[in-house]
């Protein structure tokens, strides 16, 4: 009597599955950034509702556009372009041109990420891609902000959102600085508070530390984001900003100001630690976010600008691929060629 036939399936390592599909990981970002968003346009009302649609549908057409032009299948299904856009979004300032939002939007998922070749391809941070291009573009208007809770914020629109393209918008009620601003050009420093809530002037995806830090807890619980990223960015920026506010504490801020303020809350949880752009190994991930956070205090501290978050991301982007092959661990069983050590 024959027994049934078994097959031996020989197949290259490694051998387990985590279960998380890319529509599963993108849904889950989209639940964890949810609060943010929500709180960014409670603090900043119909304005910055206006800027996050815009900047999230020029995402999805550009990327439906990029794979048609390549006779691609549409990637919209994965959710890839849908983080971008919604990062993005956040990254931006809520009385930004409506027409610079999608100009941005265009640039950051044609540029940033369809001409690497997709998801997975692209080197950068097709979000920060899309801020870098507009902060070179149009500085002005994208350091020119609103403050928050406005009395008549779901009710009314600055004349600067719906502003024909490249005209000059006549923008009325503009607040002062940022924190960051403010603490590096005037010595005043916000209260803590204030910070964590986002009751300040700045960017959308500025509004809540506490919330974003409570998105980016839901992720590592279910194991779909590297919490070295963050804790390394975290622990430099802390420990450095420590010492130079020990050594001279009138020129530079202390570190609760330093982790709450500007946009490095959002950066560290959402957008440095994108698996496209990080690195792979645990060690790999601990020094890349230490390599952030030093760019970060770096330019905070000496740099022209107030907000380093942005291009230190950036630069770590292009450094995640020697850092995978500078601690890449050793193959099991291989021996060292001569003169490797």
């Amino acid at each position: 009597m024959v027994g049934p036939t078994r097959i031996l399936e020989i197949r290259t390592s490694p051998h387990l599955l985590s279960g998380h599909r890319v529509e599963t990981i993108m849904f889950n970002v989209v639940l964890a950034l949810l609060p943010t968003t929500a709180w960014a346009i409670w603090c900043f009302g119909l304005k910055a509702l206006l800027v996050l649609v815009t900047a999230l549908a020029s995402c999805l057409l550009t990327e439906r556009a990029a794979c048609a032009f390549s006779d691609r299948p549409s990637s919209l299904g994965d959710g890839s372009v849908a983080i971008t856009g919604l990062l993005y979004g956040l990254t931006l300032p809520p009385g930004l041109p409506l027409w610079m939002v999608a100009v941005g939007g265009v640039i950051g998922v044609a540029m940033g990420k369809a001409l690497f070749g997709g998801l997975g391809a692209n080197p950068f941070n097709p979000a920060l891609v899309a801020r870098a291009f507009l902060q070179a573009a149009f500085p002005v208007a994208m350091t020119s902000w609103l403050p928050p809770f406005g009395p008549d914020r779901f009710g009314s629109l600055p004349a600067s959102t719906l502003a024909p393209p490249f005209s000059r918008a006549v923008v009325d009620g503009w607040s002062g600085a940022t924190p960051l601003a403010a603490s590096k050009f005037g010595g005043e420093l916000s209260a803590l508070a204030d910070l964590a809530t986002g009751a300040v002037a700045g960017s959308l995806g500025e509004t809540s530390g506490l919330l974003i830090l409570l998105g980016g807890a839901w992720l590592v619980a279910r194991h779909m984001m590297n919490w070295r990223i963050p804790v390394g960015i975290f622990t430099v920026v802390a420990g450095a900003s420590a010492l130079l506010h020990f050594v001279a504490p009138e020129s530079h801020a202390p570190p609760g100001f330093m982790l709450f303020s500007g946009g490095l809350m959002l950066g560290a949880v959402f957008m440095a630690t994108d698996m496209v752009g990080s690195p792979v190994t645990g060690a790999g991930c601990l020094l890349y976010g230490a390599l952030i956070g030093a760019l970060v205090v770096v330019i905070r501290a000496w740099g022209g600008m107030p907000e380093g978050v942005m291009y230190a991301i950036l630069l770590a982007n292009a450094v995640s691929p020697h850092i995978d092959r500078w601690i890449r661990p050793r193959v099991f069983g291989q021996v060292a060629a001569e003169g490797d050590g």
